[in-house]
């Protein structure tokens, strides 16, 4: 069965979902849409920004870079329809965190178990790298993902963009983060209040922060993510989950 959005999450994603805040990016994913990939002529492109996806009551949250430009983009689903996402739902399926090991469309019958993805930008970026602005302008939404996800214990970041725009994030709900740097494996705790001047965000959180190279081609072509490394981080995020 389809997993229901509580209301509060669900006005987000319609909100996210609605956003025209980036000309450059409004433009772009719009420019993809339409001329497609001449293997995707016959699909109807999504072209919007993209919402996070998973289990509401997940305690681990997976964080991506973007959408794919004929991934995501074409699909409405985080990691849907591309080789980054084939390498990354078969690995969460191995450990547990999915139902299947494939993502072609957002009715596919995926379901992720004990899992939700966000990513710090919504929309498709030229070249696949988003300006500093555009990332500053879509982090209150993964802010706001992250304090409607109450039973989240485990961040793990994909790649470093990922890591830093997750720390970022995490300061701006108030939350003190110790000096951090990113590499394949590695592992944080922090701990911290969240500021009383955001509602959603104004409780205790501990959590453990970890690091992974990211499900790119680039990575996983050449053997500097293989499925094995990326099965480790996922069973040592589980072994953190309480």
């Amino acid at each position: 069965m389809p997993v229901t959005m509580p209301e509060p999450l669900s006005s987000l994603h319609a909100e996210i979902v609605a956003c025209h805040q980036c000309p450059r990016l409004v433009a772009w994913r719009q420019e993809v849409a339409s001329t497609k990939r001449r293997a995707y002529r016959e699909w109807d492109y999504w072209g919007r920004p993209v919402p996070g996806f998973g289990d509401p009551d997940a305690r681990l949250l997976l964080v991506g870079l973007a959408p794919g430009a004929h991934g995501a983009n074409r699909t409405g689903r985080a990691f849907t329809g591309d080789g980054s996402g084939n390498f990354l739902y078969a690995a969460l399926y191995r450990t547990g965190f999915a139902n299947q090991p494939t993502s072609d469309h957002r009715d596919d019958g995926l379901h992720l178990l004990d899992c939700f993805i966000t990513m710090p930008l919504r929309c498709v970026p030229p070249q696949n790298r988003p300006v500093a602005d555009e990332l500053n302008t879509c982090r209150p939404y993964m802010a706001q993902e992250i304090a409607l996800l109450p039973r989240v214990q485990v961040l793990l970041c994909l790649g470093g963009v990922a890591f830093e725009q997750t720390l970022r994030t995490l300061r701006g709900m108030g939350m003190e983060i110790p000096r951090m740097k990113f590499s394949h494996g590695a592992q944080y705790e922090i701990e911290g209040s969240a500021g009383d001047a955001d509602p959603l965000a104004g409780r205790w959180k501990r959590l453990s922060v970890l690091c992974c190279y990211h499900p790119s081609l680039q990575n996983t072509n050449t053997g500097r993510l293989t499925p094995d490394m990326l099965d480790r981080v996922l069973n040592e995020a589980r072994l953190l989950l309480t």
